[in-house]
């Protein structure tokens, strides 16, 4: 399957695009799971084209399509080796969008101390995670955690602990002094996940701003009021808060680049819910072994147990069935109000996280 000259692969790469490591993430894992589908939902209908009757048409070749049917459904599941393959064509994408230069204002970010203090450290088990808020990071925290000893399961974590970084046992890569910095950087494991950079700005939107379930007022009460005195282009309303935050506003603050820097000055640290990966995680300057994907968590986190050899002693949360599929229908719908200026000048900011990680452009909303 070839991407090349699609929204798939960034364009402006350099020449031997057109291979394999073009693929975006996304579209690799769902070429997997056809190629691998395909023997038997092919014969399935190359046997019998009556599929829509009870009863087979065709029964000399009942048994095979049943052999067929089998087979497809026991190798449903990735291999090990085939999601190994997975996410190293991810690595190899990200490397080639790392050193595109027309691309490096917004992909090549320094490791600052705002990156380390995003980063958390299991020295027990030499892991590093980077943390990107709205893409399940709650329960990875509960995963290393329970590596530390403090708890015998995920399951036995108190919420509010998770999130008290003064009492979950979980240091930050910035306590530490720059030689230790450097060692746990060059020797441990290290790892963060990513989901579509439109959805997980949505999900920042309705828990920030919507649902805030656990009472950070802040968000509400100061961030909201100032977005909407400055982006809101009615004003009718003597109380300009009254009817609380849009998406539309937050996208227009999202995508005024001179505006935005200004505000998240006074916002201060809040404001990680809806910065871009590079700025959380510098993955063209840290050398990260896994970059998972929300979309395909159930997946991935297992192969990161897997790669950090903790498979036997904690398990990932249980997933709820559909939580982390994309969703093209909330997207469209969030979006169907907002103007194609602002929308293009919103993907002009997350354009970098796109390529990067293989989200294809959103082609829907922007022609």
């Amino acid at each position: 399957m070839q991407r090349c000259g699609t929204t798939g692969c960034s364009s402006g790469l350099a020449a031997g695009c057109c291979s394999s490591s073009c693929l975006s993430p996304s579209s690799l894992a769902t070429e997997l799971s056809m190629n691998m589908m395909k023997r038997g939902s092919v014969v399935r209908v190359r046997l019998c084209r009556d599929t829509r009757r009870r009863s087979f048409h065709c029964p000399l070749q009942k048994k095979r399509f049943r052999s067929n049917r089998i087979r497809a459904q026991s190798s449903a599941a990735p291999t090990v080796a085939e999601w190994d393959s997975v996410v190293g064509k991810r690595l190899q994408l990200l490397s080639a969008v790392c050193n595109n230069s027309s691309l490096r204002n917004l992909t090549r970010i320094p490791i600052s101390k705002f990156v380390l203090d995003r980063i958390f450290v299991c020295d027990k088990h030499n892991i590093l995670f980077c943390q990107t808020p709205k893409v399940g990071n709650t329960q990875w925290k509960k995963v290393l955690i329970t590596l530390n000893g403090a708890f015998s399961g995920v399951e036995e974590i108190p919420e509010n602990l998770v999130h008290d970084h003064e009492k979950n046992g979980l240091p930050r890569l910035s306590s530490l002094t720059p030689q230790e910095i450097t060692h746990r950087l060059k020797n441990y494991f290290k790892f963060f996940i990513v989901r579509d950079p439109f959805e997980r700005l949505i999900s920042a939107f309705n828990d920030k701003f919507i649902k805030n379930p656990r009472s950070e007022p802040w968000y509400r009460h100061d961030i909201a009021p100032a977005i909407i005195r400055k982006y809101r282009r009615s004003h009718r309303d003597s109380d300009h808060a009254a009817s609380g935050l849009h998406f539309e506003e937050f996208v227009r603050y999202l995508g005024d680049v001179e505006g935005r820097r200004r505000m998240d000055r006074q916002f201060g640290r809040h404001i990680i819910h809806w910065m871009t990966y590079a700025e959380l995680c510098a993955p063209c300057d840290i050398h990260y072994d896994v970059i998972g994907h929300h979309e395909t968590l159930e997946r991935d986190a297992a192969h990161i147990l897997r790669r950090a050899g903790i498979e036997q002693l904690v398990s990932y949360p249980a997933i709820p069935p559909g939580i982390t599929r994309y969703n093209k229908t909330k997207i469209e719908r969030y979006f169907s109000g907002i103007t194609k200026r602002d929308i293009r000048r919103l993907y002009a900011r997350y354009q970098g996280d796109f390529h990067l990680f293989g989200y294809p452009t959103p082609d829907f909303l922007l022609n």
